[in-house]
Parts: C-alpha cells; sequence; structure tokens
C-alpha cells in the first residue's frame, strides 16, 4: 500500500496537555504526564495526528476560491462560502474559523507528540519514525495556512503556557523556513515502506513543492532528485479515471492521500461524496465546475478525442456518469457542471457518507509537474529537460509532446497542465496567487486585493483568543 492517511474510526485519547490554570488534577483520562509511558502511547499519539486530518473543508479555498470552480448548492446553503468565492470574506466567516481550528488542531497534536515522544526509552527506530511523522504532519498543515492565510502563528511547541498559546504573526518566510526543516528532519527518520504511514518520498515530494513555492529552483530540483534516488517504485497509473475509485490510494502514483476505513458507520466515509454529488443523488451539489475549467481541455488527443481527464474530473450533460447513467446539465443546477472525482453511487448497504474513494493531497503526477517546472525555471538551458518530465503527463492523457521550446513558453504550457492533471483536487487556487498578481487577476477577474496577492484575513476566534494578536 502507498504513503497514505488512515482515518481512525476509533476513539482516541485526547492528548492535548493539561492547562497550567486548572485548580484541580486531570480525573478519568490522561495527562501529557502519564500519557506517554508506551512504545504503543506513543503509536497512539501519532496516530491521533492522522486522525486529525479528516476534516473536509480545503476544497473551499483550493477550488472555490480559484477560477475552477463556484460555491454551487443550493442559492442560500452555506453562505459564508460565496465570501470565500469572491475573496470578500471576514474576519467572522465561519468557514474560515473551521479550518482554521481544525489546522491548528493537528498541530497541536503533532507539537504534543514531537515535544514528548522524544524523550522518551522507547525502541529509537520506532522513535525516529513516529517524530518523522509528525513533523511531515505539522508541515503539511502550515504549508496550508500559508498559502491560505500568510503571516499565521509559528506554534511548535505543546499549548501549556502562556507564552506558548499566545504566538504571535511570523513572516511567510519564517512558516516556509519552520516547513523546511521539518520535512528536511523527516526524511531522516522515516522509513520508505509503503505501509499506510506517510514516508521518505512523501517527505521529498512536499519539501519539493514548498521549494518550488518559494521559487527556490535548484533545492525543489535537489528534492526531486533526492526523491529520485530513493527508486521507491512511483508511477503514472495507466488509467487516469482508477485514481479515484475506491482502492485509489493503493495506485502506483499514490504518494500522500486521505483513506477511508471501510468500517460502513455512518457518516464517517469520504462526506465529498455528499458535499459535491447531484441532489438527485441526495448529495449538496456544491464546488460547481466553471465553464473556464472547461474550456481548459480544449486540445484533443492524438487519435482526436476529447482529454479523457475532462470527463474523470467532472460530470457534463450527455457523458456517461455512474451505473450506467448519463449526466444532465439540470444536476448542476448553478453551471450545469459537477465535480465528478468523488463521486460514487450508494454500493451495497454503503451510502454515500461511507465513500471511500481516496483524497489525493500529492502524486506522481504532481512530482513530474513540480521538476518540470523547477528545472524550466533554474534556467532556459533546461527546457528540453522540463519537457521530457512534463510529456510524461501529457502521454497518459494520449495528448502530442508539448511544442514549447522557449522557457516562457514552457513555463505556461506547465501551469496550463497542472490546472487539467490536478483539477478538484484543491491545489489552483494556491497557483493562481504564487503565479502572481497579474496571472491572478487575469484568471479572477479581480484586483479588489492591496498587495501582491490575496489572504484571507485570520479568523476573529484567534484574534480575540490570542493576546499577541490584539
Amino acid at each position: 500500500m502507498k504513503a497514505k492517511l488512515y482515518i481512525l474510526i476509533a476513539a482516541i485519547a485526547l492528548l492535548t496537555a493539561s492547562c497550567n490554570f486548572l485548580d484541580e488534577n486531570l480525573k478519568g483520562g490522561y495527562s501529557s504526564e502519564n500519557y506517554y509511558t508506551s512504545a504503543s502511547k506513543a503509536e497512539m499519539a501519532v496516530n491521533a495526528i492522522y486522525n486529525s486530518l479528516y476534516g473536509n473543508t480545503l476544497w473551499m479555498f483550493g477550488d472555490v476560491a480559484s477560477d475552477d470552480s463556484v460555491k454551487g448548492g443550493a442559492d442560500g446553503d452555506q453562505p459564508q462560502i460565496n465570501e470565500i468565492d469572491a475573496l470578500t470574506a471576514t474576519a467572522d466567516n465561519g468557514s474560515l474559523g473551521v479550518f482554521w481550528q481544525d489546522s491548528y488542531e493537528t498541530i497541536a497534536r503533532a507539537n504534543n507528540a514531537i515535544a514528548n515522544i522524544a524523550p522518551m526509552n522507547i525502541d529509537e527506530k520506532l522513535k525516529v519514525r513516529l517524530l518523522g511523522e509528525a513533523k511531515f504532519f505539522r508541515a503539511y498543515t502550515y504549508f496550508n495556512l500559508v498559502n491560505i492565510f500568510g503571516k499565521v502563528p509559528l506554534k511548535t511547541k505543546p499549548q501549556n503556557t502562556s507564552a506558548s498559546i499566545h504566538v504571535g504573526l511570523s513572516s511567510v518566510a519564517d512558516i516556509y523556513g519552520q516547513i523546511d526543516t521539518d520535512l528536511t528532519e523527516a526524511i531522516e527518520g522515516l522509513n520508505d515502506l509503503k505501509d499506510g504511514h506517510v514516508n521518505r518520498a512523501a517527505a521529498y515530494a512536499l519539501l519539493a513543492k514548498s521549494k518550488v513555492f518559494q521559487s527556490k529552483w535548484d533545492d525543489a530540483v535537489q528534492a526531486i532528485q533526492g526523491f529520485k534516488d530513493l527508486n521507491a517504485g512511483y508511477g503514472l497509473e495507466h488509467n487516469y479515471a482508477d485514481l479515484f475509485k475506491s482502492g485509489g490510494e493503493d495506485s502506483v502514483e499514490s504518494i500522500f492521500a486521505i483513506r477511508y476505513a471501510t468500517n460502513k458507520i455512518a457518516s464517517q466515509g469520504n462526506l465529498l461524496n455528499v458535499w459535491f454529488s447531484p441532489f438527485i443523488e441526495g448529495g449538496y451539489h456544491f464546488n460547481a465546475p466553471t465553464q473556464s475549467f472547461v474550456d481548459c481541455f480544449s486540445e484533443k488527443t492524438v487519435g482526436g478525442d476529447d482529454d479523457p481527464r475532462l470527463d474523470a474530473s467532472i460530470g457534463r450533460a450527455g457523458k456517461p456518469w455512474f451505473n450506467g447513467t448519463t449526466f444532465e446539465a439540470s444536476w448542476g443546477n448553478v453551471t450545469g457542471y459537477l465535480v465528478k472525482k468523488y463521486d460514487e453511487d450508494a454500493v451495497e448497504d454503503m451510502a454515500k457518507s461511507q465513500s471511500t474513494i481516496p483524497q489525493h493531497r500529492i502524486r506522481y503526477a504532481e512530482v513530474l509537474l513540480l521538476e518540470a517546472e523547477a528545472l524550466n525555471e533554474a534556467s532556459p538551458a533546461n527546457v528540453g529537460a522540463a519537457a521530457a518530465a512534463l510529456d510524461q503527463v501529457r502521454d497518459r492523457a494520449g495528448l502530442a509532446h508539448t511544442t514549447a521550446s522557449t522557457q516562457s513558453a514552457m513555463r505556461d504550457a506547465i501551469r496550463l497542465e497542472r490546472r487539467r492533471e490536478l483539477g478538484f483536487e484543491f491545489h489552483r487556487f494556491f497557483d493562481v496567487m504564487r503565479y502572481g498578481r497579474a496571472y491572478a487577476v487575469a484568471a479572477l477577474g479581480s484586483a479588489a486585493w492591496p498587495s501582491d496577492r490575496y489572504y484571507f484575513p485570520i479568523p476573529q476566534g484567534e484574534t480575540d483568543a490570542n493576546a499577541a494578536l490584539k
């Protein structure tokens, strides 16, 4: 099995440190002082970090805030997502608050695990692996936060003192510095197994992505070479659509994905199957793809057919849906399209809320596209090498090899391929913003934000609770 996330449905003990202002000792549970007593407890602490990534709101920022989709859904449902769509969200926006709380819950669990596992007297090989996993997740969470909010509190210690709770804003550069440090240290501790835990391949891939997002092209090339040197057997799945079916997390292409357990417990599967699916299936039809996304697939395959990634990614009128049905534009009553990557009909005795379709966060195809981008930006002399990486992705889609022969043309080709290849995997908004103000304004049709790029406001709840932000 590939390096993916197991969503642990069993109850896991809360692993937060006791606060220093309580008058009584914790009763009927664990504190940090009496919990970390064995290797099995240490593993449970790290498993709790995996569990914390169960939230399903990243799509609101990665997709809806971009030019790939609009809110969708019923007119009056979830109005706060309209503000995210329009880039007009204020600090009291509920969706911002949920994402922030979920993110810092993950960071808190990682911080607790790192601080308390490090001094434990357990098998050293297990210890460094567990610390590597915790650091990977802390890095991944801060990567999302820094791209959505920009400056955020950089918390790296258990929140059991006033100083560790009330933390001011850190610069974007400092946050990326912590991300890179965590991933570099994770690489040292993680193993190369594909056993359901994050591994060194995932850490190298995320480090390469972090370097690309910082425009540190040579460093990105070096991280990708580290990934390659693992010789871990990753590659492209033959059929793109198979990645987005139950079992897709076991693909040769899956590097870092959220996997959902087949336990048939209501509402504990991949709930995007409910959020994105048509109302005729009991879904909410959110995250409606735009015509702009459809139009970016104007290029035909070498056989003259539509790019197969389009119909694997979205439902559109007259095209096959599921179980022999044909999609109707009225199902996507906002734009005429709906996301398909997380949709499946209820099967056997499982409801839609028990879907086991994975959420891919890093795939081998993205590593190839990161390699192409890093090589191309590092030097105009690398255009040929960039084309070789890009064409692997295009080959799988049945497209002819790229004709881009200059650095500028290759840049445009890579950006277009990222949009098509990674559509509705929550990357697009991050890309639109990092490509620069001119690109973002052209894509989103707005220049309303005052600085080089748009960042969402820090939620009011954090400002109220964190004295360092007053």
